[in-house]
C-alpha cells in the first residue's frame, strides 16, 4: 500500500513501501513533472513536428506525466501516441486519491488508471494512450519514439534501470535526433546515456533542484 503525501506546490504524490522512496519530489510533483517531462521534453518536438508525436515512459506510477502529456496534447491540438510502462501499478483507490484533477483544473486522471492494459485506448482525438505492465528488461518495443519520459525510481533504489545495457535498449528504441528527459543528473547516468549513443545535455531543475539532464540520440 502505498501512502500519500502533499508536496510543496499542493500537488499530491505518493510514497513508495516498496521502495521508501516518494514518486516526485516533495517541493511539488505537479511543478517537477511539467518542468522536465513537459517543457524540456515534449512540448519542444511537438511544436516543431508535424505528425503524431511517440512518446515512451519508463514508469506510469501515479499517470502524472501522462496526464500533462495528453493535456498538452489537446491544447496544441497536436496528436500523440504514449506507451508507458510500470512494473508495479498503483492501485485504482490509490489513483483516485491524487487530487491533480483539481490542481490543473482538467479531468481524466482516473482514465488514464482505468485504461485497458496492453491495448491502444483513445483519451481524446489528440491523444492515444497504451499501458503495458511489465518490467522494462521484458518490454520490447515495437515503435520507435520521439521522446522518452525516463522516470524510474532512483538509481540508488534501482540500480539495475541506469545501467548502460538499459540505455542501449531506449537508445535502439528512440530515432535519430530522439530526446530522452529525467530528473536524475548523477554522474552514473549521465555517463551510461553517453555509452549507448545520447548526447547528454545539463539543465536547470524545477524549484531548488539544481540540475536535470535532456539527451539526444545520436
Amino acid at each position: 500500500m502505498e501512502r500519500l503525501i502533499v508536496t510543496e506546490d499542493g500537488s499530491h504524490s505518493l510514497y513508495s513501501t516498496r521502495f521508501n522512496q516518494q514518486y516526485h519530489s516533495l517541493q511539488g510533483a505537479v511543478a517537477e513533472s511539467t518542468h522536465i517531462y513537459i517543457n524540456l521534453g515534449l512540448k519542444p518536438v511537438l511544436e516543431s513536428t508535424a505528425g503524431t508525436v511517440k512518446v515512451f515512459e519508463m514508469g506510469l506510477g501515479t499517470g502524472l506525466n501522462a496526464f500533462l502529456a495528453w493535456k498538452l496534447a489537446d491544447q496544441l491540438q497536436k496528436p500523440v501516441y504514449y506507451t508507458s510502462v510500470e512494473a508495479y501499478p498503483v492501485s485504482l483507490d490509490e489513483a483516485l486519491s491524487l487530487n491533480y484533477d483539481a490542481i490543473t483544473g482538467q479531468k481524466g486522471l482516473a482514465d488514464i488508471h482505468q485504461a485497458p492494459w496492453s491495448e491502444d485506448y483513445p483519451l481524446s482525438p489528440f491523444f492515444t494512450f497504451r499501458k503495458e505492465h511489465s518490467t522494462l528488461e521484458m518490454f520490447a518495443a515495437a515503435d520507435t519514439f520521439d521522446v522518452t519520459f525516463y522516470d524510474a525510481f532512483d538509481p540508488r533504489v534501482q540500480p539495475e534501470l541506469w545501467t548502460e545495457t538499459i540505455f542501449h535498449k531506449i537508445a535502439a528504441q528512440t530515432r535519430p535526433g530522439g530526446v530522452l528527459v529525467t530528473y536524475s543528473s548523477k554522474g552514473i547516468v549521465k555517463r551510461a546515456l553517453a555509452a549507448a549513443g545520447f548526447t547528454v545535455e545539463r539543465h536547470k531543475g524545477p524549484g531548488r533542484k539544481t540540475h536535470v539532464l535532456r539527451a539526444i540520440k545520436n
